[in-house]
């Protein structure tokens, strides 16, 4: 192995670990524990990914010393072409797999993996507020189905000229969260509304908030303590959804570990016509929500460490705005324009998406002196 390479130093420790969690995640005692394997099996996972840079820099580094060698001995000229070549293509190599692992060895977040449950509240502006919601909805739920991810709605709220006052969906799918997370914020809109008769320029807004979802195990709720209701839901589902008291309802009382105060959680699920199934998710939306609020206090120590917040930051700070009579959109966090507004509205969100993580991944290298 190449010497005095202070990078693979740092990966050498997490060498034998990633032989013992790979024991670890077979052993029964340990898939009994599903709190414990979930941790091991994502532990792994990355640990895994680790190990293939670090294997891929062994050999970069090797083909360098390799080359470096025939061009100090050989005198054949077709096996110096070639030892150049090598040389050259693995020292423009050498630098990206570094980065590459210095990203991998910053801490995850451990919440990137989960899946989410998403809201979008129409804010100030009225019914062009709640088309702008509705505008917003669409935008995710074809980006959602580009990734092949599962985007189930669990209550809505319709504006009265359209689009929604107030719609709750989940999101399933591989590392959910790490990726839309940046979306939590104040969204606004700047363009003549549909409503306008003298058309003149409206600026009116939308919250989106992602949660990550909890796992059972990480919150603890006395079942015994909800109070359910079942009511017929009406809106999507046509004739059927009237009929039946599919619609459910929960009260919690919740107390608040940092006041001390117990206060009600209400909540609503009317998004399948199996009521089981919406008992199920208005659970989902409980574990989630005294998730968030416990782990507030985690999230608010995160942000204030961090100076930009890209994402962790006030839940009502503006984040984005789309501006219509100039075609583009703007995130105020990290200053990202683009000028295709169409086609981020349509979906195609995801360069935006990236540059907020480089964003945040170079202030999570900063953090962490790598």
């Amino acid at each position: 192995m190449p010497e005095n390479n202070s990078i693979l130093e740092k990966l050498e420790g997490l060498v034998s670990r990633h032989e013992e969690v790979a024991t670890l995640i077979t052993d029964p005692s340990v898939i009994a524990d599903q709190e414990r394997y979930v941790k091991l099996t994502r532990e792994y996972k990355d640990l895994s990914d680790i190990m293939e840079a670090r294997k891929k820099y062994i050999s970069c580094l090797n083909s360098i010393s390799e080359a470096k060698e025939i061009l100090a001995n050989e005198s054949d000229p077709e096996m110096r072409e070639m030892a150049r070549e090598e040389l050259a293509s693995a020292e423009e190599q050498q630098p990206k797999i570094e980065e590459e692992i210095k990203l991998a060895l910053v801490p995850k977040d451990p919440e990137d993996a989960k899946n989410v449950q998403m809201e979008i509240r129409a804010g100030t502006g009225g019914d062009e507020a709640a088309l702008f919601a509705g505008d917003l909805f669409a935008m995710y739920k074809k980006y959602c189905d580009s990734k092949g991810w599962n985007l189930s709605i669990t209550s809505v709220s319709e504006g009265s000229v359209g689009g929604y006052k107030e719609i709750d969906f989940a999101v399933s799918g591989d590392g959910v969260y790490g990726i839309l997370k940046y979306e939590s914020g104040v969204h606004r809109v700047q363009r003549v509304p549909a409503t306008e008769t003298q058309g003149r320029m409206h600026t009116s807004a939308a919250t989106v908030a992602v949660l990550p979802e909890a796992d059972k195990f990480e919150v603890n709720i006395n079942e015994g303590d909800i109070k359910w209701d079942t009511f017929r839901s009406s809106g999507a589902g046509g004739q059927n959804v009237n009929k039946v008291e599919s619609g459910v309802r929960l009260r919690y009382p919740w107390k608040n570990p940092n006041t001390g105060e117990t206060e009600e959680i209400l909540i609503e699920c009317t998004e399948t016509r199996d009521q089981p199934k919406n008992k199920e998710r208005a659970l989902s939306r409980l574990r989630t929500f005294i998730y968030d609020r416990e782990h507030q206090k985690y999230v608010d120590d995160i942000a204030s460490r961090r100076k930009t917040l890209v994402s962790t930051g006030d839940r009502s700070a503006k984040i984005r705005t789309y501006n219509f009579p100039q075609g583009r959109v703007t995130d105020h966090r990290i200053g990202y324009t683009t000028h295709d507004l169409q086609g981020f509205l349509g979906g195609n969100i995801q360069d935006m998406i990236d540059a907020l993580t480089v964003a945040e991944n170079a202030e999570r290298m900063k953090e962490s002196e790598l």
